[in-house]
């Protein structure tokens, strides 16, 4: 795993770790300054509800500013919301699938083993909201946490006043009480472990500072909240699984080579921001990197080492290393002859592909048939005309004549590549059996 960069004087010095992490832009709201927040050692919180059995990179935000509280000094929990999963925080229009217990037991066992992997080595611990919202007493709760709430705040709030004046989008009460749960929350963790900061996504930042006033109201303490700016794709929607655009952080879901050729493709104008939140390197040699890339954008190098460090954080050094490698070959200058067995089998796996047999090499395979059986062309006058348009290389060589064949010689260890422009590509695959 990347080591994350140790903040000099951070366990003693609040001033330090708030700087770099409002240069990260990681600090959009806080209940106080947030230098005087983190200058005491802190128990802090981030809760995530169970709605799917894996996190994706949305969510990859405040999982790497708990790594870099965990480094600073502070201690860590994370609530998983197999309590409040079971009803779903309110969302802008329409009202979330209500799960089962098995579905969240599921899920929140797998949400538990994602952490843990992508935290490494930093103690931590975890909890679920299940262990005290399910044995909770109706009365009670309505006693002692829902006289602390009015109506007349709740529905002054963004998303409930939105779908109050919507009447086919109306919320229902489950809903509506959300931010008193999420509020309880707090309150226990900080009569439990102390608890007393919580960070969240600014949309979560009126439901953040709940639990601030609850404990406030109820104990007379004083406890904090910070909330981080949510991260947007390059059309400006946050990232996350209602909006489509979800990128899992389970190889199963997002293989490591899709996840990183993800981060490889982000446009210029977001990289930057990017840098900051999803990896530790230095401020000072972001600056530099993105110096450097302004001066040569078509290299690519910001998009390269943003791609190669996050996925050493979430898959490891050796899954990010085959990505690379895979990614030189198909779409750099990288012989597949070169590639280790592992980056071969990465390579084979994600891009399509076309078995040729000797018996079909012997006299010459005609490319245009290659390009239509390989899906790059629609039609042998379309492959043709790809040939003629200087559309197409193989291995590496561009093609002009739309007779050429491929021959026995043109497959290196048995692989050869053909290229449609820059992102288009098949694999020809020598098949070593006769017919």
């Amino acid at each position: 795993m990347t080591p994350i960069r140790k903040l000099e004087g951070s366990r003693s010095n609040g001033a330090s770790l708030a700087e770099e992490l409002k240069a990260r832009g990681l600090i959009e709201h806080a209940s106080a300054e947030p230098e005087d927040i983190l200058r005491t050692p802190r128990t802090v919180y981030i809760g995530t509800d169970p709605t799917a059995d894996s996190l994706h990179v949305g969510h990859l935000t405040w999982i790497l500013l708990m790594k870099r509280l965990g480094d600073a000094g502070h201690k860590l929990i994370f609530l998983v919301g197999g309590g409040t999963g079971m009803i779903g925080d309110p969302k802008e229009k329409g009202e979330r699938p209500m799960l089962d217990e098995k579905t969240v037991a599921r899920n929140t066992k797998a949400l538990k083993a994602q952490l843990k992997k992508i935290l490494g080595g930093i103690s931590f611990k975890m909890v679920d909201n299940a262990d005290w919202l399910m044995s909770t007493r109706l009365v009670s709760f309505l006693r002692d946490v829902g006289k602390h709430f009015t109506v007349n705040d709740l529905i002054k709030r963004e998303i409930i006043k939105k779908r109050l004046e919507t009447p086919e989008d109306s919320i229902s009460y489950s809903e509506f009480t959300y931010a008193l749960l999420q509020g309880f929350d707090y309150f226990t963790l900080h009569e439990k472990y102390g608890v007393n900061l919580q960070i969240g996504g600014s949309d979560q930042w009126t439901n953040v500072l709940s639990g601030v006033d609850l404990i406030r109201k109820r104990l007379g303490e004083q406890v904090y909240a910070l909330a981080f700016p949510l991260t947007s794709d390059s059309a400006g929607k946050k990232f996350g699984k209602s909006e489509g655009n979800a990128v899992w952080l389970d190889p199963k879901k997002t293989s490591p080579f899709q996840f990183y050729q993800f981060w490889l493709g982000l446009p210029d104008e977001s990289i930057e921001q990017y840098l900051k939140v999803y990896t530790f390197l230095p401020l000072e040699e972001i600056s530099a990197l993105m110096e450097k890339h302004r001066q040569d954008p078509s290299q690519r190098e910001a998009q390269e080492t943003l791609a190669r460090l996050i996925t050493e954080i979430v898959h490891g050094p050796a899954a990010a290393a085959q990505a690379t490698a895979a990614t030189d070959a198909l779409f750099g200058d990288v012989p597949f002859h070169e590639l280790s067995r592992d980056a071969l089998a990465v390579a084979l796996a994600e891009a399509p592909s076309l078995t040729i047999t000797r018996s079909n090499l012997v006299n010459g395979y005609q490319l245009t048939e290659a390009l239509v059986a390989g899906g790059l062309a629609s039609s042998k006058s379309d492959a043709r005309r790809l040939i003629e348009g200087r559309g197409i290389t193989l291995s590496g060589l561009p093609i002009t004549n739309p007779d050429q064949t491929i021959n026995i010689g043109d497959l290196s260890n048995g692989y050869a590549l053909v290229r449609k422009g820059k992102s288009g590509v098949l694999v020809l695959v020598l098949k070593l059996l006769k017919n």
